[in-house]
């Protein structure tokens, strides 16, 4: 082999090694746009978790108040079927003082404004959450949780109502 073709051949590696550098750089500036992309990704999958836990957590908590509110209500309504068989006027004024205070509990449930823990209140900020959350699956596809018994429908029996009744009714 000749100097001129060493030369040559040098002359050649020169510009294979700088075409290698251009690619290497091509190739490193794409895995950083890759990285980027899978650090953004999971940053809003991370967040679009986080939004839809916060709304099945306002849910669950919505229908804990739905189950708390038809009980009280079922035990008020079970209380005023029963005050008229009571004889006694004080036991008759403490039943009703009892009932009372049921259908306040129950109302509360229903709405507080003053904690925003009612139904009302804990309905509207689960939609807002899920509204607010991206990609996760709106809950008008599937049926907002309803309650189980509707006022319209006659309460079941309720146990400790009754013997609450029993309790109050009978002398000491």
């Amino acid at each position: 082999m000749s100097a001129h073709e060493s030369m040559e051949q040098a002359d050649n590696a020169k510009e294979a090694a700088g075409e290698n550098r251009r690619i290497a750089l091509l190739i490193a500036v794409i895995a950083l746009c890759l990285a980027l992309s899978e650090t953004l990704g999971k940053g809003a999958q991370t967040e679009s978790l986080a939004k839809n836990v916060e709304a099945s957590n306002l849910w669950a908590f919505f229908q804990a108040k739905s189950i708390r509110h038809t009980t009280v209500q079922t035990a008020a309504d079970q209380a005023k079927l029963g005050l008229g068989s009571i004889s006694d006027d004080a036991a008759k004024a403490a039943a009703q003082k009892q009932i009372d205070d049921w259908q306040k509990t129950a109302e509360r449930y229903r709405s507080d404004p003053k904690s925003g823990e009612g139904q009302e209140q804990l309905s509207e900020r689960a939609k807002h959450s899920e509204e607010s959350a991206p990609n996760i699956p709106r809950r008008s596809a599937i049926s907002p949780p309803r309650n189980i018994i509707t006022s319209s429908s006659p309460p079941p029996p309720f146990r400790s109502a009754s013997c609450w009744l029993r309790r109050v009714s009978s002398p000491a």
